[in-house]
């Protein structure tokens, strides 16, 4: 397995190295100073590869990039297959499901604010550029997602007969049937995913907009039983975008954190299921296993089900989760204590909460869907307007 492994992550090197010299020097020169991220007063911009500034029209390139399905080996499958906008870009299923119905290991991680990411999936601190990362889903073969490895002359015949296509690389990298190449349809198309930006949340407008009522008083209890000691949510969820693994403007280092929740322990010595261990994955440590990232909790409320491998329907069930320090599960091939899990996070403790609190820490929760977000139509999908 781990030969398998290593192999896939050097095919994955191999072309990340041979798209950068199909591409290079066919971009043209960008300024990127007029983009507007659309961000409340005083919070940072996100940092951008200085190979890969952003501009509108790249943006709008990725766009109809991030929504075509004449990218997957069966031409019915695309990015947003599994990063729906209705749900913060994500989807409803435990896990995601790729082009040829290969069911995945974990679940379908949301776009949102993923420009602020440090880290870009679930468990792999190595993969932290989104350039690098957007070639996984595409020609990645474990699992299968779009399916397009060895496909890469189709993609690039397709784009330059397409007439749409001619005239938006066109305005995005300069005239010219080179100017259509692989390189630059990933940066295109993580230009887009990098646009996916949400602030517009009635909790941004009560904490970043000065309306004083725009969450309720029930929220506001909330938010002070979030930020509390005695639930320790903050720890793992703090700052403005409610991640640990957060990198912008003014850091002066990039924070990347995984954590093991006490989801699983299968054997009593802190095991989780074969296929998700987590940062063990990568390093092979034992004190690795079950670490994962701690996303976003914006549009938290439209991401169910929750988890690494989407295995908590409901966020009932989350702070349950937590308020007991691990989950119990009492029979089948994974049962275990995760509380007594060795490798738990200290942060997953337990708490007493009343009913009422829980309620109050929900309505926080749902305080930071931001409806704004999901019905943009600068973030839907071109090919249905």
């Amino acid at each position: 397995m781990r030969r398998t492994k290593r192999i896939a992550q050097q095919s994955v090197i191999v072309l990340v190295l041979l798209i950068c010299l199909l591409g290079r020097g066919l971009a043209a020169s960008i300024d990127s100073s007029s983009y507007n991220w659309n961000l409340p007063t005083g919070l940072p911009k996100p940092i951008v590869p200085a190979d890969n500034p952003m501009t509108q029209e790249k943006v709008e390139l990725g766009r109809h990039l991030f929504y075509e399905k004449q990218l997957s080996i069966t031409g019915n499958y695309s990015c947003a297959s599994c990063h729906l906008q209705k749900r913060a870009f994500t989807d409803d299923r435990p896990v995601g499901i790729g082009a040829t119905g290969e069911a995945h290991p974990r679940n379908s991680m949301s776009l949102t604010n993923i420009a602020y990411n440090s880290s870009l999936t679930w468990a792999n601190p190595l993969m932290t550029k989104l350039e690098t990362q957007a070639l996984v889903p595409m020609f990645g073969e474990h699992p299968v997602e779009l399916g397009m490895v060895g496909r890469e002359k189709q993609i690039i015949n397709f784009l330059r007969q397409d007439a749409t296509y001619q005239k938006l690389f066109a305005e995005a990298f300069g005239a010219g049937e080179k100017a259509i190449n692989l390189n630059n349809l990933i940066k295109a198309l993580v230009s887009f995913e990098r646009s996916l930006i949400s602030f517009n949340s009635p909790y941004d407008r009560y904490r970043f907009g000065g309306e004083r009522n725009a969450i309720s008083a029930s929220a506001k209890r909330g938010e002070k039983l979030f930020h509390s000691e005695r639930l320790e949510c903050f720890h793992c969820h703090g700052g403005f975008n409610f991640s640990d693994s957060v990198k912008h403007e003014r850091l002066a280092f990039t924070e990347m954190a995984f954590h093991n929740t006490g989801l699983y322990n299968i054997d009593g010595k802190g095991a989780y299921p074969s296929d998700n261990t987590g940062v063990h994955e990568i390093t092979y440590q034992p004190t690795d296993m079950g670490r994962f990232k701690a996303p976003t909790l914006r549009n938290i409320a439209l991401t169910a089900p929750y988890m690494h491998d989407g295995s908590i329907a409901t966020l009932d069930e989350v702070i349950e989760h937590y308020r007991v320090g691990g989950r119990t599960l009492h029979r089948g091939e994974n049962a275990g204590i995760g509380r007594k899990n060795p490798f738990k996070s200290k942060f997953i403790s337990g708490f007493e909460i009343t009913e009422s609190e829980k309620r109050e820490l929900l309505a926080f929760l749902h305080s930071l869907t931001d409806e704004t977000f999901i019905n943009n139509p600068v973030f839907s999908d071109p090919h249905q307007q």
